[in-house]
C-alpha cells in the first residue's frame, strides 16, 4: 500500500474529524527522536501542523506497522490502535487520543469501516525523552540534582498510578500469562532473536515456573503504563513531564513498571563502564528504596524477577540494541539467569548478578 498519509488525505480527514475546513497542512516524520538508539519500533509518528479557524493546531499521528510481536494481522493492529484510543485518556498524564480512524484500500483516510489500517491522532506534547538525560550520564557528565529530582518524580507517579486497584481478577491471569507468551513479551522477543541460543530457552522454561508461582496474585493486580521506558517519558523545563504509548492492558503488576524503567539505570550504566557505579548506582538506588518506601509494596521483591528478564531479553537483543558491545549482553543474560533462580529480588546486589 502507498504511504496514505500525505497532505491531502490528511486535510480531508481533518475537516471530518473537525466538521469544518482546514487548511495548511503539513506532515513530518517524528521516528529520529523516539528511536534514539534502538534499531527497531512498533512504527513512525508523525508531526501534523495545521490552521483550523485561523488558528494553529498540531497533532501526532501514530500507526503500528506490520511485523512481529503479535502484529502480523491487521486485526492485530487495529486492536491496539482501538484500545490506544480509549485508554490514552484514562491515565493521568497521559497525551490524549483525538480520534481513531482508518485507511480504505484507495489510500483514504476515513472514520472505521472498510478500512485496510488504522491508526491514531494523538495529542502533541513539547519536551525530550528521558533517555537523553541517561544518554547524557552515560557519556559522562555528572549526576546532578536535577537528575535526582526527575527519577523521584517518576517514582511517585508509579506509586500514584499503582495505587488504583483492577477490576477483574481474571485480567491479572492474562497479564502474567501475556509476560511470558504473548508476541510482544518473553517468547515473542526471544523468537525474534537472531539466533536460537541455549540461554533463551533456559530463560523460558524458568518463566514459566514463574508464571505459576504469579498467577494466584491476583490481588496485585494494579493501573500500570506497560510500556514505562525512558523513550515514553517526555520532559519539559524541570520536572514537568508526559507520558507515551502505554501498552498490553491498563491493568498489571506494579512489578511491570518498576523493573521497566529501573532497568535502564543498570543498562545504561554497563554500557558506559561495565558495572552499576557511579550516578546510575544512585538512581538505582534512590529508585528502589523510594518506590519500597512509598508504595509500602512487601511483595514487589518476591514478583519482579521475571518482569525484569522481559525487559532484559528486549535490551540484549540485536534487534533492538544491534550495536550493543557484546559483554554487555553477555552481562544482561548473567543477570537474567541469576535473578531467576532467586526467590527474592535484592537490588543491592545488581552487580553480583550480573558477574
Amino acid at each position: 500500500m502507498k504511504d496514505p498519509f500525505v497532505p491531502a488525505a490528511v486535510e480531508g480527514y481533518l475537516q471530518r474529524v473537525h466538521g469544518r475546513p482546514v487548511r495548511a497542512v503539513r506532515v513530518t516524520p517524528l521516528g529520529g527522536g523516539r528511536q534514539g538508539d534502538k534499531g527497531y519500533g512498533y512504527g513512525i509518528p508523525l508531526r501534523v501542523d495545521y490552521e483550523l479557524d485561523g488558528t494553529a493546531r498540531r497533532a501526532v499521528i501514530e500507526s503500528v506497522r506490520p511485523g512481529p510481536f503479535g502484529h502480523e494481522h491487521m486485526a492485530d493492529r487495529a486492536q491496539l490502535m482501538l484500545w490506544a484510543h480509549h485508554a490514552f485518556g484514562a491515565l493521568p498524564r497521559h497525551v490524549a487520543s483525538l480520534d481513531v480512524g482508518a485507511v480504505r484500500d484507495s489510500g483514504e483516510l476515513v472514520p472505521l469501516g472498510n478500512a485496510e489500517e488504522l491508526f491514531m491522532l494523538a495529542e502533541f506534547v513539547e519536551g525530550h525523552e528521558y533517555a537523553d538525560d541517561l544518554l547524557k550520564l552515560r557519556g559522562g557528565s555528572p549526576l546532578a540534582p536535577l537528575d535526582e529530582a526527575r527519577a523521584d518524580v517518576l517514582c511517585d507517579y508509579l506509586v500514584e498510578i499503582h495505587r488504583v486497584k483492577g477490576p477483574d481478577p481474571g485480567l491479572y491471569v492474562r497479564r502474567v500469562r501475556e509476560l511470558v507468551g504473548h508476541g510482544e513479551c518473553i517468547f515473542g522477543v526471544s523468537d525474534s532473536y537472531p539466533e536460537a541460543l541455549d540461554v533463551l530457552k533456559k530463560i523460558e522454561l524458568q518463566c514459566v515456573e514463574w508464571r505459576w508461582k504469579l498467577r494466584g496474585r491476583t490481588h496485585r493486580l494494579r493501573q500500570v503504563h506497560g510500556d514505562f521506558h525512558p523513550w515514553n517519558i517526555m520532559f519539559r523545563t524541570g520536572v514537568d513531564f508526559s507520558v507515551l504509548d502505554r501498552s498490553r492492558g491498563e491493568w498489571g503488576d506494579a512489578a511491570d513498571d518498576v523493573a521497566c524503567l529501573s532497568l535502564n539505570y543498570l543498562f545504561f550504566s554497563l554500557q558506559r563502564s561495565g558495572r552499576l557505579e557511579g550516578g546510575f548506582e544512585r538512581l538505582w538506588q534512590r529508585f528502589w528504596q523510594r518506590y519500597l518506601e512509598r508504595s509500602g509494596d512487601a511483595e514487589l521483591l518476591e514478583v519482579v524477577a521475571p518482569f525484569l528478564a522481559f525487559r532484559g531479553l528486549v535490551m540484549a537483543n540485536p534487534l533492538w540494541y544491534p550495536a550493543l558491545q557484546e559483554d554487555v549482553r553477555r552481562k544482561i543474560f548473567s543477570f537474567i539467569l541469576s535473578i531467576l533462580e532467586q526467590p527474592r529480588f535484592d537490588p543491592a546486589r545488581a552487580n553480583e548478578y550480573c558477574a
